[in-house]
């Protein structure tokens, strides 16, 4: 036993080991039976200290007194810390704590509700719009020959929009040049020889189209071919029949007929789906678009064609301006959808930057390029080609 673990000090007589007087004599190593009496300066024997309920953070830390000291948690589930002296771990009773954290159960507030967005600038889109608007009304009814020049322009833009995307994408390689100058060719042919100008500036684009691919490798010839004839229908061979419309006496109020329909069924898709919309209609292709939104489309552009069959067109009645107006809003969804098929499979937004708040040319030409052969059709059966 160590002779220090009581806190008394050792003795210094002239025996070794003599550690006080007993009733037999000195003894070797054995324990005290009481207090050395015949040593003054030996100090009272102290009691065992108690081992304290709550470990003791302070105090008197004296390892030779022999302070108790607890060797583990107080409890199971505690992880064993370093002890500190100078923050009290124990809050008095009734004090507040400095940053009291919140209640698990309180209730948070509710976020605001957020308005719904259209996802573009609409001052903008509207700026752009009425700009446009007026410069095809003005060029529509002051000369009819400068009206085919802005279809044409129109025509070559989206041209180069689009074989751009598939070039960017998909390493497709459309030739513009030949594109470009046989899609013009095709809108002028379609107003000045009808639709058999028409039909044969198309096959003229497609062989220009063939042999111009002809002066690069052979490697993906059949793919950008392909490509090139796609584009030259899809674009300058279905604006042609906007061409074809402005031939008839009354052609002026055809193609304004024709565009006041298309924009009046988007612009009715766009107010119901965005107010009321709910149920999607083709969420794979298009989420924005909904049946709802299609419902308005086909209402809106139904009554304004029968507005315009009845005043605008020459012999045109109301009932023909509904069926119209159903034809219309048919054709203009489908070609939104298809074009925004052909986006996504570019993995693209927009075809183009440069409308603000629309996006390029295309983007607008998507529901109007796929209307103008229905429009012209129906137009003819009703009053024919006057």
């Amino acid at each position: 036993m160590n002779d220090s673990s009581w806190g008394a000090p050792p003795h210094t007589g002239s025996q070794a080991g003599y550690w006080g007087p007993t009733a037999q004599g000195p003894v070797q190593g054995a324990a005290p039976a009481g207090p050395a009496y015949d040593a003054p300066e030996a100090q009272q024997t102290r009691p065992m200290p108690t081992v304290p309920d709550v470990p003791a953070y302070g105090g008197d830390q004296d390892d030779d007194r022999g302070a108790a000291r607890l060797s583990g948690p107080l409890f199971r589930d505690e992880t064993p810390q370093a002890q500190t002296y100078d923050t009290p771990q124990v809050q008095p009773h009734g004090a507040v704590p400095q940053n009291p954290e919140p209640m698990p159960d309180a209730p948070q507030p509710a976020p605001p509700p957020q308005k719904k967005s259209a996802g573009r600038d609409l001052g903008a889109a509207i700026g752009v719009g009425v700009g446009l608007g007026v410069v095809i009304i003005a060029s529509l009814f002051v000369v009819k020959a400068v009206f085919v020049g802005v279809v044409a322009v129109a025509v070559v833009v989206g041209l180069w929009e689009l074989t751009s995307r598939l070039q960017e994408r998909k390493g497709i390689k459309a030739p513009l040049v030949p594109l470009a100058l046989g899609g013009a060719a095709m809108v002028v042919a379609g107003y000045v020889r009808d639709a058999e100008g028409a039909w044969v500036a198309m096959a003229l684009t497609a062989l220009a189209v063939l042999v111009w691919r002809m002066t690069e490798p052979p490697e993906g010839y059949l793919r950008d071919v392909t490509a090139g004839v796609f584009a030259a229908f899809y674009v300058p061979f279905l604006a042609t029949f906007v061409a074809l419309m402005l031939t008839a006496d009354d052609g002026a109020w055809r193609v304004l007929t024709f565009l006041l329909l298309t924009v009046v069924s988007d612009t009715g898709a766009y107010a119901v789906g965005w107010r009321f919309g709910k149920h999607k209609l083709a969420p794979r292709i298009s989420p924005g678009k909904t049946r709802e939104g299609l419902l308005g489309a086909v209402t809106f552009a139904m009554v304004a064609g029968a507005l315009c069959m009845q005043f605008l067109i020459d012999d045109g009645s109301w009932w023909q301006g509904l069926i119209l107006g159903l034809a219309v809003a048919a054709s203009a969804t489908l070609g939104d959808l298809g074009e925004s098929m052909i986006k996504r499979d570019l993995g693209i937004k927009d075809m183009g930057t440069l409308l603000p708040g629309h996006g390029g040319i295309m983007d607008r030409l998507d529901s109007l390029l796929p209307t103008a052969p229905v429009v012209w059709l129906l137009l003819v059966l009703f009053v024919g080609s006057g």
